[in-house]
């Protein structure tokens, strides 16, 4: 059976989060694990009995973390009976620790297959995708990343964008994508965004069409000098539930906020995003 990891901090992002990961594990036949990640705090060394005072502290903090966890995992199970999906495997695993660590420790240690996290906690795209712990994930583990915007709210999965240049890797990627896809019974909106510096033969696109012909893949070219911005504007034009990448095109973050902050945080509203890694 496959594993998604659900990294939780209990904020209404991760609730939002968690019904992805619920219809998810429903569609690919998966458990959950959820994870609750917690750190002690630095102790200030001007006080008289650190280590009596420390040991309290962190006692404190563990029974706290504990029993906040405790009363967390009833509320999971109403949103998994609000989604009909109670007949979901989930347990629950609480550590003390970084959370960029554990998670990409977990991944490795239970061959975890997905990871589905919310994203929260800063103003505008870039902060949240880059600058936070979902961000680092992303790019620190091999599995598949699915990060939930705070304001997404659950729909049904119906469009997957895909972006491609034609390469070996985009083709190893989109077979994934399929997988994904197919268990949602949803269609692969594939763009190529065609620029004067990034050419691609006809005859290799050509090649594509017939390889995934009846695949339920759809496959769109556009000229454009402004890719990112292209993208955004695919995503809403053609109502793309979730988009897709691989995880080697950090050029693409780094090129999406140029784009006007209305559009960015459009995006940031309402699209989930799944990383995608190499083999």
């Amino acid at each position: 059976m496959k594993k998604i990891l659900f990294p939780t901090d209990f904020s209404e992002a991760s609730e939002n989060a968690f019904a992805y990961a619920l219809h998810l594990a429903d569609a690919i036949k998966a458990e959950i694990i959820t994870l609750h990640v917690y750190e002690y705090p630095i102790i200030d060394s001007g006080y008289i009995d650190v280590p009596v005072y420390q040991a309290d502290v962190y006692q404190s903090l563990e029974l706290h973390d504990f029993e906040n966890y405790k009363s967390q995992i009833p509320l999971l199970r109403k949103i998994a009976e609000a989604h009909n999906k109670e007949n979901i495997k989930i347990s629950n695993v609480l550590l003390q620790g970084d959370l960029v660590s554990s998670v990409v420790q977990h991944v490795k240690d239970d061959n975890i297959d997905y990871v589905v996290m919310g994203t929260h906690g800063a103003t505008g795209l870039k902060e949240v995708f880059l600058g936070s712990s979902t961000a680092s994930i992303m790019t620190g583990t091999k599995a598949y990343v699915l990060g939930i915007p705070e304001e997404s709210k659950y729909e049904a999965i119906e469009k997957i964008g895909f972006t491609t240049q034609f390469n070996k890797h985009d083709f190893n990627a989109l077979k994934k994508v399929l997988e994904i896809a197919k268990a949602f019974n949803a269609q692969v909106e594939c763009l190529y965004v065609k620029t004067p510096d990034n050419e691609v033969d006809e005859v290799i696109i050509a090649d594509w069409k017939l390889i995934f012909k009846d695949q339920g893949v759809t496959f769109y070219t556009i000229e454009s000098k402004e890719v990112e911005e292209t993208i955004i504007d695919f995503i809403d034009t053609y109502k793309i539930d979730v988009l897709s990448i691989l995880n080697h095109r950090r050029g693409f973050w780094e090129g999406l906020f140029h784009t006007s902050l209305t559009k960015k945080l459009a995006f940031h509203s309402k699209i989930p995003l799944l990383v995608l890694h190499e083999d």
